[in-house]
């Protein structure tokens, strides 16, 4: 760029302009979506853009985006073309009355670029973690080192509470499907490296959790899916590792015990499979 430091600010975001990058920093209006306040700010290296363009936009503004390269940003990678324009992090809007300095920058930042096609390996930073959200079914939770899920008894089918809550090393892992829970049948599903493509919907896979109506949303869930997806690239397979985590509450015990009592009296769970749960929960007091 012509100048070290250079920023034009739109709607909801500001963009700095730096000799080897482009820094987007989001702003925490109640009028910023959600997405773009989660993420805070994010350095887009420029070998990270394949290109750059400048369109028309809505009711007197005008649309600059840059474009990632495939495989650049972990965050787009698990939104595989699920985003709305509206949540897209790499689009900055501007009045129209700033169309010609947004094509000065346009222009600028296309004169730096040298990379194109796919990149083989993520160079855009992943969300922070530890991560945490809220599905339907369960709470999801990831440190950097495991996924793990624990399961709602308000939610959580029978399937999911007989093979009790799960843990996921990343290296046991090969990658993450998201499904937006703006559209039907949202869920997250781990991709295991020992297991083939997954035919079992997801409220019946003990390795995904189901969105719903205020469950698992946009800026809560896609950040934690791109965050297991770069450690996911970046790590090896290991050995699985026996979970030794703090007792659990009595209280919690008891709960989950008179749930999978009710499964049993159902006719859901057998009289071996309630012996065997029931005795892995006392296990954990």
């Amino acid at each position: 760029m012509s100048r070290m430091g250079d920023v034009l600010a739109g709607f909801h975001a500001a963009w700095e302009f730096e000799s080897d990058s482009v820094l987007i920093r989001y702003e925490r209006g109640i009028r910023t979506p959600k997405l773009f306040q989660a993420l805070g700010e994010r350095r887009v290296p420029l070998e990270a853009i394949a290109g750059v363009t400048l369109t028309r936009g809505k009711r007197g503004t005008v649309v600059l985006r840059v474009e990632p390269r495939p495989g650049a940003d972990p965050l787009m990678e698990a939104a595989a073309g699920q985003l709305k324009d509206s949540g897209d992090p790499y689009r900055l809007v501007l009045p129209a009355e700033r169309e010609v300095l947004a094509e000065y920058y346009a222009d600028e930042l296309r004169s730096l670029l040298t990379e194109s096609g796919p990149a083989d390996r993520f160079l855009v930073e992943p969300p922070e973690g530890p991560l945490s959200f809220k599905a339907y079914d369960g709470k999801a939770s990831f440190d950097g080192r495991t996924v793990n899920f624990r399961w709602f008894w308000t939610g959580a089918s029978s399937a999911k509470w007989k093979a009790g809550d799960q843990s996921f090393p990343v290296g046991e892992l090969n990658g993450v499907e998201w499904r937006s829970p703006e559209v039907f049948e949202g869920h997250l599903r781990l991709l295991r490296r020992d297991v083939g493509a997954s035919a079992v919907q997801a409220d019946q896979d003990p390795a995904a959790v189901v969105f719903g109506l205020g469950y698992g949303p946009v800026h809560e869930s896609l950040p934690f899916a791109a965050a297991v997806l770069a450690a996911v690239r970046t790590s090896s397979p290991v050995a699985a590792v026996p979970a030794t985590g703090p007792r659990r509450d009595p209280a919690d015990i008891a709960e989950r015990i008179r749930h999978l009592g009710e499964l049993h009296q159902a006719g859901l769970v057998t009289d071996e499979e309630f012996s065997v749960k029931k005795a892995e929960l006392l296990a954990e007091l």
